[in-house]
């Protein structure tokens, strides 16, 4: 499997998710972005870590890395392994008595341990293919204006993408997540077909 090594670029919510939140992943050496949805515990989680807060009773995940730590085992990397139907899979690697373990995880969970491991955190190409974008700043810094990419792509099923990409952009940016839940969608639907 081709994997991404990504970087946290943010974390946000909107009252019009209901309460969820997003986390917006960015890929280390390119402009690509993917957002997860997640739950309010686990970005709590994560930003507090993320933040230096420490509270003063381990949450969950605090738990779980001092068990992890006990038992001799060391979290190498996390991956965002998958995108099936309109979800999001991933697994957290543990190294143990030089023995490699995947452990099946939701990406918010393997998210909160990575940033408690200091481990790395990946995404499958296959994954970013499919659910990331490039932010329009990033496509203008390469001298491509909007049009000029329009331009540039047929008008067919991977312009159809394109555009409801750049719309998943301006939906994520207005912190519209509903929005940008069901743009996503469209875009697995559209790619599911190929």
């Amino acid at each position: 499997m081709q994997k991404v090594q990504c970087e946290i670029l943010g974390l946000s919510s909107s009252p019009s998710t209901g309460g969820a939140y997003a986390i917006l992943l960015k890929e280390m050496d390119g402009p690509r972005r993917l957002p997860i949805i997640i739950g309010a515990f686990e970005a709590q989680a994560i930003a507090l870590e993320i933040e230096g807060i420490k509270p003063p009773r381990p949450l969950t995940h605090d738990l779980l890395k001092q068990i992890i730590d006990n038992l001799g085992a060391i979290i190498m990397e996390v991956i965002v392994d998958e995108l099936r139907e309109n979800t999001f899979y991933a697994k957290i690697v543990l190294e143990v008595s030089a023995l490699t373990n995947e452990i099946d995880s939701r990406p918010s969970d393997a998210i909160a341990l990575a940033v408690r491991a200091k481990a790395p955190i990946y995404v499958a190409e296959s994954v970013m293919k499919t659910a990331a974008f490039i932010p329009s700043e990033e496509m203008m810094d390469k001298g491509i204006s909007d049009i000029q990419a329009e331009e540039k792509l047929p008008k067919t099923k991977e312009a159809k993408i394109a555009a409801l990409q750049n719309k998943l952009r301006e939906a994520i940016e207005t912190e519209e997540y509903e929005r940008a839940a069901k743009i996503r969608d469209d875009i697995q639907k559209l790619t599911s077909n190929n």
